[in-house]
């Protein structure tokens, strides 16, 4: 099998983690992938996948391959392309992750115009809570929100998500309503575990011009976003997220916001992408789509 080939079949078993999906999408026989890794390892001399009678991991110098064939074949995807009419013939797979917060119908249905504009494109959508590692993972590009650390990632900052703090109308009439941070101590909320260590993710007010954190005492913890929103409205305490994933809640009166001369900094909204150069056609019009397309999603609620 010829190397491009290989590289192909290559990536997609990175991506697919299953030698017999491969097969069927790429409509070649089993074997034939399985030689093409097996020719394609002997002549690089490396192992490029971990296998076992359940899973098809990639090793750390797979990993290594794996980011530089992404180049590779988006540099040949874009030579392709270059004398072509764009967005009509753009084509290729194109993993984007989420968190599960994000996963609201504005945003699923701006990702629906995106699909209808590159109908070529490939689209795979990752919602989860957990970090991804975009490399090891074979994730194009993924939206985050809050600080990021220091990586080899690229950050494009889309915007800045208002924080809201809130609680379900009936939660406010059992208990009453705090009108300061001094009254958070009596009332019960609900805190989000993020993180591999599920840690509880504190609160943040601004009071005089300083930040304040909180992490309540009491209440329910939980480490999924929806639930962690579902168990404001049903009742079981006060709770702060973005207001891009409470707005539906919040305007028909299902949450209602609490110390709102207390509102935290807004968080930043990025944009995440493995590398600046040699970026795979697909991934750039997503990228561009992304920066132009999510503030207008979102509205009220992300400030530039």
């Amino acid at each position: 099998m010829e190397l491009l080939q290989s590289m192909q079949v290559f990536a997609r078993l990175a991506e697919l983690g299953s030698f017999t999906r491969v097969a069927d999408g790429l409509q070649i026989g089993r074997p034939q992938v399985t030689r093409a890794i097996q020719e394609l390892e002997t002549s690089l001399g490396v192992r490029l996948f971990q296998r076992t009678t359940r899973t098809v991991r990639l090793t750390s110098e797979g990993e290594q391959f794996y980011e530089r064939v992404q180049s590779i074949l988006g540099e040949i995807a874009g030579a392709r392309s270059m004398f072509t009419s764009p967005g009509s013939t753009l084509r290729g797979r194109l993993r984007v992750d989420i968190p599960t917060a994000f996963s609201q119908p504005k945003l699923i249905e701006g990702l629906h115009t995106f699909a209808t504009r590159f109908p070529a494109i490939e689209l795979a959508l990752g919602v989860t809570d957990r970090t991804v590692d975009l490399v090891a993972e074979g994730v194009d590009c993924a939206l985050r929100i809050g600080e990021l650390p220091n990586s080899s990632l690229v950050a494009r900052r889309i915007g800045m998500a208002i924080m809201v703090t809130c609680a379900a109308p009936r939660y406010l009439a059992e208990h009453g309503e705090p009108t300061n941070l001094d009254d958070l101590s009596a009332h019960r909320g609900v805190t989000f575990l993020s993180g591999h260590n599920q840690r509880p993710q504190p609160w943040r007010f601004i009071d005089g011009g300083r930040e304040q954190s909180h992490i309540s005492r009491q209440g329910i913890t939980v480490n999924e976003s929806n639930a962690y929103v579902e168990c404001g409205v049903a009742g079981f305490g006060i709770l702060q997220a973005p207001g891009i994933v409470l707005d539906r809640f919040l305007a028909d009166g299902t949450l209602v916001e609490v110390l709102r001369p207390y509102r935290p900094h807004p968080r930043p909204v990025s944009v995440l992408y493995p590398s600046r150069s040699h970026l795979a056609p697909q991934v750039k019009v997503f990228v561009d789509w992304v920066r132009e397309q999510f503030p207008k999603l979102c509205g009220c609620w992300l400030e530039s």
